[in-house]
């Protein structure tokens, strides 16, 4: 059976749509849009949530001409392709993120790079669980690159949720304001200034992206199809969105993934302190497989 289709677009000025979306959303058609969240991504959308959910997907909203916010949660519903789904997730997905956001990770990254190559080791695997745009990914890249005498076997996987926020980090370009904290001797020897377009960017290195393979899993629907034994894995500032359930399922698998003596990295304002986990505690957002 063919897909339904969504809602066609209202009549458009200039590129955008003319309809004026409702500022608010009422109580039982938020908790539709809550569940449907949690059931495909496990975010728990609490009832403070409900502006964030009505600006969130506002822009959509008016993209397809719907004003109602019950009758966009309808239009999901009757979307057989799933593709608004995708689109819903995408707006509520927060991909908030920089280069060498939590610089004390890439320190201890660093060093434990270098012992394991000095120990013989030869393979290295890393996951970025919650990649958004790409900084985290690049950034691991540069640290491999700068730890490691030889990154011929160095690969890093990269994951999201959001097909816009990967869209992005698979283009692998940055305006100035976002490269602010890469070190200028990084910026020069890992990415080329584009001076032609408009913005000024700057686009990641070949070297960089031939470490780097991007694709969506949803964090919330273990177990994932990955190969390990992973060494390192990024799950950082996503964990808070997740409740302790959610939380558990993905920690099993995470650790399931990772060689004995393998890491794991999550947000400095997150802990595993309360999960039934087997990870140990090396210091605050920093756990290994024992």
């Amino acid at each position: 059976m063919a897909p339904a289709p969504v809602v066609a677009p209202a009549p458009t000025k200039g590129g955008q749509a003319t309809v004026t979306v409702d500022s608010t959303i009422d109580m039982p058609t938020f908790r539709k849009f809550a569940r449907l969240v949690y059931d495909r991504a496990g975010i728990k959308l609490g009832p403070h949530k409900r502006a964030l959910v009505c600006a969130r997907v506002a822009k959509r909203m008016r993209q397809l001409g719907i004003r109602k916010h019950r009758d966009y949660f309808r239009a999901i519903e009757e979307d057989a392709s799933g593709s608004e789904a995708v689109e819903l997730l995408n707006a509520i997905s927060t991909n908030v993120t920089q280069f060498f956001r939590e610089a004390r990770h890439f320190g201890l990254l660093d060093r434990l790079l270098k012992g394991w190559e000095a120990n013989g080791q030869t393979r290295f695997r890393i996951w970025c669980a919650a990649c958004s745009t790409g900084e985290e990914p690049y950034s691991v890249a540069i640290a491999a690159s700068e730890a490691l005498e030889s990154i011929y076997d160095t690969k890093i996987l990269a994951t999201d949720i959001s097909t816009k926020a990967l869209a992005r980090a698979r283009e692998g370009a940055y305006e100035p304001r976002h490269v602010e904290h890469v070190p200028n001797r990084m910026l020069l020897k890992y990415f080329e200034r584009r001076n032609g377009s408009e913005p000024v960017h700057y686009l990641a290195s070949e070297e960089l992206r031939r470490m780097i393979t991007f694709g969506r899993i949803n964090l919330s629907k273990p177990p994932f199809p990955l190969k390990g034994p992973l060494d390192v894995i990024f799950c950082r500032n996503v964990m808070i969105y997740f409740d302790n359930e959610v939380r558990r399922r993905l920690l099993a698998d995470m650790y399931r993934l990772l060689k004995r003596g393998g890491y794991l990295m999550v947000g400095h304002a997150e802990s595993l302190s309360g999960m039934l986990s087997d990870f140990k505690s090396v210091e605050p957002s920093v756990y290994v497989k024992r």
